[in-house]
């Protein structure tokens, strides 16, 4: 009722017959496939569907998830994976997100524009699945968030998804980049001010939480704001009001704070560095992003879906990338995780790529890149011990030296298997360019 209600054409299969006999009559674009004999009657019906029709788009609906079924729903071509119950924002989004043949495009784009989100969280891999699976559930509360992750790995998209799959979708969202914010504006910014308030202050100025008022502000990178500025944030948070420059009236909030950090932030409190009862505030649920690298079966996933994106917005015919230049890609680290892998594409169509993308489209810095990876893996290896010795196994020193956060210095520790306490340590010399 709820898709037939946004324009959708909706047929419901309640037998095997009436599922074959829908698969061969109709031009259908998506299947929902639900639970009501179970999980494992569910995937045998997933099964039987692929083997009608290889092509069609399968979304699943389960009571209770286990990887064991997830896994199986992979295997067996499930595109989405969702768990009951849901919200409809939930359901609008992950149907919105599967339609992506052209049969359905302009009926999507017609009947569910605000959750036909082009840059919705791409992947397949179990990590992805959890994540689109939290963030719903997320969605469903009012609670504060707190998300945590690498830069470029999709932090801003994360509070997008569980604001427009919320009871507050139909609200302002308002973004703000607490790191851009200069001290002197943050309280003028955040809180706005009354005519006269200051000099230039011409007439009166809402502030982004007012703008956000009975929706959702995200505080981007709050880590880098000063003490003082968390401080007046956690003000509003427990007073629920805030107070414009030159005005003595409090005006009432109603407002979901999502924040994010591409910092350790347990790291930051012990260092001062966030306020640690705002933190406490902030991290009633906490979303952790991994960074690309740790979920690397996603990137044809990724690259799929970028090339889809430009390929429209190019007006280009673009299939994908050749098997050598895939292979590449899957096997990059993607230190600029999902942001990195998208300037790229978009890079690559700038270009004028051929039908199928080659590694002689790809940036020339890229092809050096890949021609030169095991080299560059060495030369980085190289680079992190001298790092190191010269700041006598400080990592965060050695982090802000080399320019990489304290964590990604933790995990090419791991993969060059790296130890402060190996004997050969002692003997190598530092590098005379460094």
């Amino acid at each position: 009722m709820l898709l037939a209600d946004r324009g959708y054409e909706v047929i419901v299969a309640i037998d095997g017959d009436s599922l074959k006999s829908a698969i061969k009559t109709a031009a259908i674009d998506l299947a929902i496939v639900g639970s009501w004999n179970g999980a494992t009657a569910s995937l045998e019906l997933v099964q039987c569907i692929r083997r009608l029709e290889r092509k069609l788009t399968l979304v699943m609906v389960v009571a209770d998830s286990t990887e064991e079924l997830a896994i199986g729903a992979l295997r067996a071509g499930v595109v989405d994976y969702i768990r009951r119950p849901c919200s409809d924002g939930e359901l609008l989004t992950r149907v919105a997100s599967g339609l992506s043949d052209s049969r359905s495009e302009s009926r999507k784009e017609s009947c569910t524009a605000r959750y036909a989100n082009s840059d919705a969280f791409v992947g397949e891999s179990l990590t992805a699945l959890t994540i689109k699976a939290t963030l719903a559930k997320v969605a469903a509360s009012d609670s504060n968030v707190l998300i945590t992750g690498e830069t470029g790995t999709g932090k801003e998209l994360a509070a997008e998804l569980i604001h427009k799959q919320s009871s507050r979708a139909q609200r302002p969202f308002e973004c703000v980049n607490c790191a851009a914010l200069p001290e002197s504006l943050v309280e003028s910014e955040l809180f706005g001010y009354e005519r006269g308030a200051f000099t230039g202050a011409v007439a009166t100025h809402k502030g982004r939480f007012e703008l956000a008022n009975g929706g959702t502000i995200f505080l981007d990178e709050i880590g880098d704001m000063s003490p003082w500025a968390q401080a007046k944030i956690l003000r509003t948070i427990e007073t629920g009001q805030v107070h414009r420059l030159g005005s003595r009236q409090g005006i009432s909030l109603n407002v979901r704070i999502i924040a994010a950090t591409n910092q350790d932030a347990e790291q930051l409190v012990e260092t001062e560095g966030f306020r640690k009862d705002l933190y406490f505030r902030l991290n009633v649920v906490r979303i952790d992003l991994p960074p690309l690298r740790d979920r690397k079966e996603d990137i044809p996933s990724l690259l799929s879906h970028f090339v889809r994106r430009f390929s429209r917005s190019f007006g280009r015919s673009v299939e994908g990338f050749d098997r050598e230049t895939m292979t590449r890609l899957c096997h990059y680290d993607w230190p600029g995780n999902v942001r990195e892998l998208k300037n790229l594409c978009e890079a690559i169509f700038i270009n004028q790529p051929s039908r199928l993308i080659t590694m002689a489209d790809l940036p020339e810095p890229y092809q050096n890149r890949f021609n030169n990876l095991n080299n560059a893996a060495g030369c980085e290896r190289d680079q992190l011990l001298a790092a190191l010795f010269e700041t006598n196994w400080n990592v965060s020193m050695a982090a802000r030296k080399l320019h990489w956060s304290r964590m990604t210095v933790y995990r090419k520790l791991a993969k060059y298997h790296i130890n402060k306490s190996n004997e050969n340590l002692a003997s190598l010399a530092l590098p005379d360019s460094f």
